[in-house]
């Protein structure tokens, strides 16, 4: 019989190599790449596919179910992310950077869970039981009714468990978890991936609500195996600048609700406190009209978002001008840079170009692209736009502008927070209220002539 062959696998990325290396090439890791045993193809594995399993039940897509009851947490940024609220039998994977507020976040829901009358059980693998009772009673919470147990071993857990019969646990991490039947150290793929597997199970079998907390790889990312993400139901990263206190906790995927929802929480002394109105407390340090500042309005799943994008642009003395984006996507900002060159004849060689959002959001859709240009071109030149102005809009390659879905729900926002004109591409989809009022531009060498003659 033919020795099955080893596979080696990163512990960083979990990319597959055919042989053992010191640097992974896919992320650039050294010394992380393991060996692991293949699955057995003997003759147990064979006589699998010749037995004869039981008929699985087949349903139609008109089937009526109700809709999965769902427990709601009190924390209403938490539950807007969620879709609604916890979901019994699902698994949640949440991530973030190290210190950015995870466990305060999650122990913060386990409590108000626990004071709604569920059974919540937080496991730690990484803080020993006393710690996570300072942190409680830091926080205002070492009265609420959540069992706590600070074990790594997945067997011990998992009998802790089917005893209990919680309906709300939280591991944290998943990368601290040990399972005695892999041969492999607590944190590598396989570590993780059977852990992964074995709480999800339980999850789905027993009704209980699991909600895993996983370490990010120094791109962002969520370390092990990405077969982890598409097991569970709900992905959620916990976003921040360490020198704002905002946070951000954003669904990436979500099976009960949509994706890319965000929650606005504030960091303080006696943890995280939810912002009801993310845009006015984005905007809220913004002073007078100053070359530079544009006022964006976004959407964030379902929610509009008003953020403040700035901008600064100056001549260089290096040779190569330096590019420094924060909250935005830097070839975004090369590609803006290069149509403005190309299509309006504004070269921005020479010159160092620093672009931020302000309160340390993060801004990922095209409809920025407007924003961002106006940003450029008012900083260039020197012109403040009006501080009643929001903008926004899709640019092509070829200078034209785009609309925008939701065109009428940014306005809304933007109309709520005292903003009376807004600048659109053409084509966008408005009321004729005439409550704000709305300039709509076809192209973006219109918006140079238009807005920035001056300069």
């Amino acid at each position: 019989m033919a020795k099955g062959s080893l596979n080696f696998t990163c512990t960083a990325c979990g990319a597959a190599h055919g042989k053992w290396a010191g640097r992974c090439d896919a992320c650039g890791a050294w010394n992380s790449i393991i060996e692991e045993a293949p699955l057995s193809a003997g003759p147990g594995a064979r006589a699998l596919g010749a037995a004869r399993g039981r008929r699985v039940a087949l349903t139609t897509l008109a089937t009526a179910e109700p809709p999965p009851p769902r427990a709601g947490s009190g924390l209403e940024e938490l539950d807007r992310v969620l879709g609604g609220g916890l979901v019994p039998a699902s698994a949640t994977l949440v991530g973030g950077d190290p210190g950015i507020g995870k466990s305060t976040l999650l122990l913060q829901a386990a409590a108000s869970f626990a004071r709604r009358g569920l059974k919540c059980l937080y496991v730690t693998g990484e803080e020993s039981s006393a710690q996570v009772r300072m942190r409680a009673q830091r926080l205002g919470l070492a009265d609420a009714p959540v069992a706590l147990a600070a074990e790594t071993g997945l067997r011990d857990i998992l009998t802790t468990l089917d005893a209990e019969r919680p309906d709300f646990v939280i591991v944290d991490s998943i990368q601290t978890m040990w399972a005695d039947t892999v041969e492999a150290a607590p944190g590598s793929v396989s570590q993780v991936r059977a852990a992964a597997h074995e709480l999800i199970s339980f999850a789905k079998k027993r009704g209980t609500a699991v909600v895993l907390v996983g370490h990010v790889t120094k791109d962002g990312q969520i370390a092990g195996p990405r077969v982890v993400e598409h097991m569970v139901d709900t992905v959620l990263y916990f976003e921040g600048e360490r020198g704002h206190q905002f946070r951000i906790l954003r669904a990436v995927k979500n099976r009960f609700g949509p994706a890319d929802e965000i929650g606005v929480f504030e960091m303080t002394g006696t943890g995280l406190a939810e912002i009801a109105n993310p845009s006015a407390l984005f905007l809220s340090e913004r002073g007078r009209a100053s070359p530079g500042s544009v006022v964006f309005a976004g959407m964030e799943g379902t929610r509009p978002v008003l953020t403040e994008i700035q901008a600064l642009v100056a001549a260089s003395p290096l040779g190569t001008p330096r590019r420094t984006v924060v909250g935005l996507d830097g070839g975004r900002l090369s590609t803006i840079l290069a149509v403005l060159e190309a299509r309006c004849g504004i070269p921005f060689a020479g010159q160092d170009v620093f672009l931020n959002v302000a309160g340390g959001m993060r801004v990922s859709e095209p409809a920025a692209d407007l924003a961002v240009a106006a940003a450029l071109l008012s900083a260039r030149e020197d012109i403040a736009l009006p501080p009643d102005m929001v903008i926004f809009g899709e640019i092509s390659l070829s200078g034209a502008l785009r609309p925008v879905g939701q065109t009428e729900n940014r306005l809304k926002e933007a109309q709520k927070l005292g903003f009376s004109q807004a600048v659109a591409p053409e084509g966008s989809k408005t009321d004729d209220s005439g409550a704000i009022q709305v300039r709509k531009m076809p192209d973006l060498t219109t918006v140079v002539g238009e807005m920035f003659a001056a300069g």
